[in-house]
């Protein structure tokens, strides 16, 4: 199998929570569904040794995500054209061809079974690679509403695996299935208890879990920056502030009184301890990518929502969903500072019932069988067998 997408973790996680279900048994972790059973999907490892490859992009975070994973990785040549200037147009459709007949050689020598895509300019080479050589192709939408490199390929595609019914209007009605999004499936088993000792933090005081993206935020840190000693009264922070700003901070956090610097839990970027993070949390303050669909949901995390205003604006949905569901409160990037944080974040802190019922509403939008459904429609994919939408 050939995986591929890139530029955000929002990318990455999703798909290899797929293999991973790939690779076992429902029941290893939720237990079998009925009139299912434990039966593999037909690419387990354990029984047809599943070949699996990532490309993606040469200048990519998903490469350092995806080997990580233990994941064989491959770079090609890809560029974006939206909102280019015609010189730089021509450079990046020059950099894409490239990738395609990159994409090309790879799929010759790997001759995967399917393909699955999650979005991003990397993909398209990939996903034309592939259909070119009749490989089956699968769409893994982690967003609500589609980029434009996953509404092109979305004609090409065989099916589309959309993880919340508002994203059908935006694609070919008769391609899509909705199934959820596919998270580690260690979120819905971890301790929260364990999650604060192993990051450090007291068992007892209120933690938010503060955080912009696989690249940061300013706007976040800086609203954050401002108001640091409010928050650490209220509360322990865990803050990944991305790359960028991390020196400013880390500068900020030893201008702290000792009382509160241990409160403050500085990091550029978490891997593994990510899973941690959000299991400690009482609130996260976060952008809306498409991470925050599927993981705050599955470990129950009230969240304030800053959606990216560039890019499409795809976040904004994406906040809506948890907004309109009760499980967040959103804030427009311009209308962020450190006083409308602290405000928002004290607000949630003094009322306990309504924190409580945040918690049980992004529960409600938890989808423990979403990775499961996307591998089963792969393996029908491979098989030749019609959608798996409708199976109980």
């Amino acid at each position: 199998m050939l995986l591929s997408g890139g530029g955000t973790g929002g990318h990455v996680y999703p798909a290899l929570a797929v293999l991973d279900a790939l690779a076992r048994p429902r029941s290893e972790v939720r237990g079998p569904r009925s009139g299912c059973g434990t039966s593999d999907l037909g690419l387990r490892s354990s029984d047809t040794g599943l070949r699996a490859l990532w490309v993606g992009g040469r200048r990519g975070i998903e490469a350092e995500l995806v080997t990580r994973a233990g994941l064989p990785f491959e770079g090609i040549e890809a560029a974006g054209v939206r909102g280019m200037a015609p010189r730089g147009l021509a450079s990046n459709l020059l950099r894409l061809a490239r990738g395609f007949l990159q994409a090309r050689r790879i799929v010759q020598r790997f001759r995967p079974d399917v393909i699955l895509v999650t979005g991003g300019y990397v993909s398209v080479p990939v996903a034309l690679a592939g259909r070119l050589a009749g490989v089956p192709i699968l769409i893994l939408l982690p967003d609500v509403v589609p980029g434009l490199a996953i509404r092109f390929l979305a004609r090409l595609a065989d099916r589309v695996a959309a993880s919340f019914e508002a994203a059908r209007r935006y694609l070919p009605a008769d391609k899509v299935v909705v199934t959820g999004y596919p998270v580690r499936a260690a979120l819905y088993t971890a301790d929260r208890d364990v999650a604060r000792q192993r990051l450090g933090l007291g068992s007892k005081r209120k933690t938010v879990l503060i955080f912009g993206g696989s690249s940061g935020a300013r706007r976040i840190n800086e609203a954050t920056a401002a108001v640091l000693e409010e928050l650490l009264d209220l509360a322990q922070v865990v803050h990944i502030s991305g790359r960028l700003d991390f020196e400013a901070l880390q500068e900020r956090r030893a201008a702290l009184p000792s009382t509160l610097k241990n409160r403050y839990r500085l990091h550029a970027y978490l891997h593994d301890e990510m899973l941690d993070a959000l299991v400690a949390a009482d609130l996260a303050v976060s952008r809306a990518g498409a991470a925050t669909l599927g993981e705050f949901p599955a470990v129950g995390l009230p969240a304030v929502l800053v959606p990216y205003p560039y890019a499409g604006a795809h976040q904004r949905e994406n906040a809506a969903i948890l907004a309109e569901a009760g499980a967040a409160v959103v804030i427009p990037d311009a209308e962020l500072t450190g006083e409308r944080l602290l405000a928002t974040v004290q607000e949630l802190f003094n009322d306990a019932e309504r924190l409580a019922q945040m918690r049980a509403n992004a529960r409600r939008l938890a989808q423990p069988e979403a990775a499961w459904r996307v591998a089963e429609n792969l393996q029908s994919l491979v098989s030749g067998l019609q959608s798996l939408e409708t199976r109980d």
